[in-house]
């Protein structure tokens, strides 16, 4: 073997670790210990995919639907989701504009990689998620990271946009609801935002993947008032289907067939079991689980963000959606992933420290994700109480 270092891509090696799995890999392990572990560090629902799509699959499977599909997605599907559109939104979308994807990061892989050359920008809010910024570093471009506070909803605005752009900015990057914060973009800024892209001869990109989970507050697709914006969407987090790997891409007309030519490249078609899946994910039965599983969460929400208040984490903004609350720690330490460390291993407690989601300071936030039952949140609570006396 030879004992030279492998010689890798500086852009594999400028990609820095998800953080928050070295903390789940250790709670993981301290479990196999038989120590009791409550997780509030993963961004995944811990319901079941719903029973209708889970029998739609084994049909699927039961008739062999295992073969490829066609790169842009099952043509029922995409004519199932231009549906949806029309009847939660009242938005007409056509299903030639609908592209399915091997999750919502494969969304975000082929918008990035039809319109970034190498060294264009793209503006990013900053708490953001981590891959939003990695997959535009993989495509040679140069992630900018706005700094956004509670005053802007720790989110992107217009202002952001008109004193960011500039000749070499290619897109613009938001997410609504945004994970970490579970805060909206109103459709004002939306709109105005998609209008300074337009202007400026550069793209909108819009992460819609926690539609559905949105507790008040108006709000609809960024599809309603632009055919020029991109928007993804995902089944995993409303829909609860995260490992069956499926999403989609709603792309400008004059880009599908790009899009198209790039998806038969990277990863010739989505999973075809979790497409015919997901066509039951639009049938009444199933709409009215995930509604009330949405309520639940929005319960969840309303229990959490008082109690991690009084504890004395600061959340400023409350998250309207999603299922993450962003807190401040700073009255509480300066070092928001030893914080998170410590109160794994002294209190079974596994949080997300704030490093994971940039560089505005992140040493005095962690994540908190309500995904799992108030019970176990209530038990959550208690022990981050402890550990806070001690």
């Amino acid at each position: 073997m030879s004992d030279k270092a492998p010689r890798i891509a500086r852009r594999a090696s400028e990609i820095e670790p998800f953080h928050v799995m070295e903390l789940l890999a250790r709670a993981r392990g301290l479990e196999a210990q038989g120590r009791s572990i409550i997780h509030m560090e993963i961004g995944e629902p811990d319901f079941p995919t719903p029973e209708p799509i889970v029998r739609a699959g084994i049909r699927a499977l039961e008739r062999g639907e295992v073969h490829y599909t066609a790169a842009l997605g099952l043509p029922r599907l995409r004519e199932a989701i231009a549906g949806y559109y029309r009847s939660r939104y009242g938005v007409d979308v056509p299903a030639s504009r609908i592209i399915i994807t091997t999750g919502s990061s494969a969304a975000l892989m082929l918008a990035c990689a039809a319109l970034i050359d190498p060294g264009d920008e793209v503006l990013l809010a900053d708490p953001g998620y981590p891959a939003n910024r990695h997959f535009v570093r993989v495509m040679e471009g140069v992630p900018r990271a706005v700094p956004v506070t509670a005053a802007d909803d720790f989110q992107l605005a217009p202002a952001h946009l008109e004193r960011g752009w500039n000749a070499r900015t290619a897109a613009a990057i938001v997410a609504s609801p945004s994970n970490p914060t579970g805060t909206l973009v109103s459709t004002e800024r939306l709109s105005a935002m998609a209008e300074i892209a337009r202007s400026r001869g550069g793209a909108l990109v819009v992460d819609e993947i926690y539609h559905g989970l949105v507790y008040e507050g108006d709000y609809t697709t960024a599809l309603a008032f632009s055919e020029d914006v991109f928007v993804i969407n995902s089944f995993s987090k409303y829909f609860q289907m995260t490992g069956w790997r499926l999403g989609w891409l709603v792309a400008p007309a004059g880009y599908v067939r790009e899009l198209d030519k790039l998806a038969q490249n990277l990863y010739l078609a989505p999973p075809t079991p979790a497409q015919h899946a997901a066509l039951a994910a639009f049938e009444p039965e199933t709409l009215a689980i995930l509604e009330d599983r949405a309520r639940e969460f929005k319960a969840r929400r309303d229990y959490l963000v008082p109690e991690l208040r009084r504890l004395g984490f600061e959340i400023p903004v409350m998250p309207q959606g999603a299922f993450y609350v962003y807190a401040g720690c700073g009255k509480l330490t300066q070092d928001s992933y030893g914080f998170a460390r410590d109160l794994l291993e002294r209190a079974g407690v596994a949080i997300t420290p704030g490093v994971d989601f940039g560089a505005n300071a992140p040493e005095r936030h962690v994540r908190f994700a309500y995904t799992n039952s108030i019970e176990r949140l209530q038990e959550g609570v208690a022990r981050i109480a402890q550990f806070l006396k001690n």
